[in-house]
């Protein structure tokens, strides 16, 4: 008779090649963790071909997760990260190098489970020109770009993919109407961006630096046209001129940031929006901020309104697809305002910071119930369920 040690544990291995260490690539690492932490059933893998997840090596360490390296760690620091055109180069590059070993990988190993974020042409010409016992999961974020090529990719190949899985159900939605895949292997599965206790319980004093006052609101995210930035500057720039006892601080880097720096010193707001670049814990800048604005063109779902919920702010936010609008209700766990437009923005801001205290944290504790489902255990539940 099979005990509980003599049974052979299910190979579960993730390959999600990302250029900067975005947030997916914590959720990348929480996914994996989640299945560790809950069920040792699976022995769980994270390929780290070119550097990608070097950055997260301790936190990966501690999750007693296993790395998979191939090439030099180092290839990452060479690649081009920002830009459209450079950042498609790289992913070309990456595609090219990483297509045999990979190959080689999944005939010799033969892993149960392949989980893929990013790069999504390079499974599909796998699944196309050879036959694995490996099933494929590909996270889908957004809307996948059907050029003639992608279209025969996943016409061919959508027969041998296991399941899509998508983390809004407006993305599910829209992945089902393309008629790309079965709906039957369609699954939404929300990413689990929160780990409860890595949240800080108590705040913590002294972490601002001098030229940050103590009203200030809070933005985060790369810098690129996506996250809106310069539209919040803009806008943050106007609604200064009348409440002049407020700093705006944004977190995060990226291709726009110089741009962003030089707008900074034209309009003198050198002492009024400052740039913190990479923050390890935004949980501490999060809870004494006096909201947290989220300005982008889209979200897929929008992990910094999940971080904001747990550390107890209350969130304003763009209500572009698909995150925003699915995560927030309107003045009922949080504030939305209409897409780049400026006046929806100063109108809601203003109602924002004119909000009574019972008000806000009514809004705060409805958000924290609804971004629950974004915890690692919730996440492991979901997963479990696809990995039958």
């Amino acid at each position: 008779m099979q005990t509980w040690s003599t049974l052979k544990k299910k190979s579960v291995y993730y390959w999600s090649p990302f250029l900067t260490p975005i947030a997916t690539c914590k959720a990348v690492i929480n996914s994996a963790y989640s299945l560790n932490k809950y069920d040792k059933n699976y022995d769980i893998k994270i390929f780290n071909f070119f550097g990608e997840f070097s950055k997260f090596e301790q936190d990966i360490s501690e999750k007693k997760i296993k790395l998979i390296s191939y090439f030099n760690k180092k290839i990452i620091k060479f690649l081009p990260k920002y830009g459209k055109l450079k950042s498609r180069l790289s992913f070309i590059i990456i595609f090219l190098l990483s297509f045999f070993p990979l190959k080689k990988f999944l005939e010799k190993e033969k892993p149960d489970y392949l989980i893929v974020q990013m790069i999504t042409s390079l499974p599909l010409t796998l699944l196309i020109l050879f036959n694995f016992k490996t099933k494929f999961i590909l996270r889908i974020s957004g809307l996948p770009r059907l050029n003639i090529f992608r279209k025969i990719l996943w016409k061919i190949a959508s027969k041998k993919i296991y399941a899509i899985t998508c983390p809004t159900n407006a993305t599910k939605e829209k992945i089902s109407k393309l008629k790309i895949i079965e709906d039957n292997k369609i699954f939404l599965l929300y990413d689990p961006v929160v780990i409860i206790k890595d949240i800080p319980i108590e705040k913590k004093k002294n972490f601002l630096n001098n030229k940050v006052k103590k009203k200030y609101f809070l933005s985060a995210g790369r810098f690129t046209s996506q996250k809106n930035f310069f539209f919040l500057s803009n806008e943050i720039k106007n609604f200064f001129e009348k409440e002049k006892d407020y700093q705006l601080l944004i977190a995060g880097e990226g291709e726009e940031k110089k741009k962003i720096i030089q707008y900074i010193k034209k309009n003198k707001l050198n002492d009024k929006i400052i740039l913190l670049g990479h923050v390890k814990n935004l949980f501490y800048y999060m809870n004494q901020a006096e909201v947290f604005i989220l300005s982008s063109l889209w979200e897929d779902p929008g992990f910094v309104i999940i971080e904001a919920a747990f550390a107890k702010t209350l969130v304003l936010s763009s209500d572009c697809y698909a995150g925003p609008k699915e995560l927030l209700k309107d003045n009922i766990n949080g504030v939305l305002f209409n897409s780049n437009n400026s006046k929806s923005f100063q109108e809601k801001l203003q109602y924002v910071i004119n909000l009574n205290k019972e008000k806000k944290m009514r809004m705060i504790k409805k958000n924290i119930l609804e971004s629950k489902k974004f915890t690692i255990f919730s996440h492991y539940k979901s997963l479990q369920n696809i990995l039958k």
